[in-house]
């Protein structure tokens, strides 16, 4: 996703003036072909790979603080010292040898990544249920931190993983190819040594120290991760499971919104964050879109009242029409009817009214819960299950 940085700016190889850095800067230059930035943080100079490995971010545009250098479209953060992420991002920047000689910033040569060594105690094989962001970087951690037993993703969202907010943005939008909704292949996975497992995980057994997967598969593990996220909450409200209300969690979901939304007549139900971004991706496509939200103030909770009026008159501006103050009391093939009694024609409904932890699997399993699963400080929840 996202494309290497254009050659631009000093050749680094064969110096620039020490003077021309100053503290906390990021100049943009090369060496031998590729875009490298350097920046000086506390008196120490360093060069990196110049594109944010999460979205091909331009890092020359980023900030330096808190011994890190961040990016400036999502935030991602790279060590000044390794090049390792601080998330949203899962890959590391490259690092290259830096020299100063004379008054001159010479980069030399490329770095190897470091390769560290599991500590001995690591269990045999470790088994991730869940393919989201928080899955899949716990995989390309235990990678990159050494860890050289098998490790197999448990996914049942019915395709690779997915970077969840492309889901209503861009690709929902129609600007971006499937292609670009995913966080990894299975063929990037299996790259790393990574097995992706498609189908959900049915149960765990915890004497056995295996998950059953749909299908029938049994998976053996040494160590267990449960990383299976959240489920899209439907209101309790008659006409919520018709077959033209829609949630949005899931590539197929996001497929089978966009393929029902163009051009059509749509309420969205909700005025957060995934609600207003279905909500101008669908006008994008064409869609007649309102949206029906309790609150008087869009996204006021998280954003203040000022900026959430804001937010409203870009999406006013756009075509998007708001039913505020209101709530749905129950949906029919053609309409939304709201507790003042208004009808809104709706061909589609779309409910973005936040999520809750998908826990019966936990529970099934007999883990402690309390709104979620109990762990300990190391995220412990039972013997061998993180």
């Amino acid at each position: 996703m996202g494309s290497d940085a254009p050659l631009s700016g000093p050749d680094f190889s064969q110096g620039v003036d020490d003077a021309d850095l100053h503290e906390a800067e990021i100049l943009l230059g090369h060496a031998a072909g590729e875009a490298v930035v350097l920046v000086r943080d506390r008196g120490m100079v360093r060069a990196f790979g110049a594109t944010c490995t999460h979205y091909g971010g331009p890092l020359a545009e980023g900030r330096i603080f808190g011994g890190a250098i961040h990016c400036p479209w999502h935030h991602a953060c790279f060590d000044l010292v390794t090049g390792a992420p601080h998330g949203p991002a899962l890959a590391p920047i490259a690092c290259w040898d830096v020299t100063i000689e004379n008054g001159k910033i010479r980069v030399g040569e490329k770095q190897e990544q470091a390769r560290l060594t599991a500590p001995a105690m690591a269990p045999a094989s470790v088994v991730i249920i869940g393919g989201g962001a928080a899955g899949v970087a716990c995989a390309e951690t235990l990678r990159q931190d050494g860890y050289a037993g098998t490790v197999a993703i448990v996914n049942g969202e019915g395709s690779d993983p997915v970077d969840r907010p492309n889901l209503s943005k861009d690709y929902l939008a129609g600007n971006a190819p499937e292609e670009w909704v995913y966080l990894r292949t299975k063929e990037q996975l299996s790259a790393i040594g990574v097995e992706l497992v498609r189908g959900e995980a049915a149960s765990i057994d915890r004497d056995a120290r295996t998950v059953k997967v749909a299908g029938g598969r049994v998976v053996g593990y040494g160590a267990l991760v449960l990383a299976t996220g959240a489920d899209p909450i439907r209101l309790p409200i008659a006409g919520a499971d018709l077959p033209h209300v829609h949630v949005l969690r899931t590539l197929e979901h996001s497929r089978a919104i966009a393929a029902a939304g163009a051009g059509k007549r749509v309420v969205v139900i909700g005025a957060s964050f995934i609600g207003l971004e279905v909500a101008a991706s669908l006008r994008a496509r064409g869609a007649d879109v309102t949206v029906v939200a309790p609150e008087p103030v869009p996204l006021a909770r998280v954003l203040g009242d000022d900026v959430g009026a804001f937010v409203r008159r870009v999406h006013e501006a756009q075509g998007v029409a708001f039913r505020l103050g209101r709530k749905p009391v129950s949906i029919s093939a053609e309409a939304v009817t709201l507790d003042d009694g208004a009808l809104v024609p709706a061909e589609v409904v779309v409910m973005g009214v936040g999520v809750k932890p998908r826990l019966a699997l936990a529970a099934a399993a007999g883990l402690a819960l309390d709104r979620g699963v109990v762990v300990d400080q190391e995220l412990k929840a039972a013997r061998g299950v993180w």
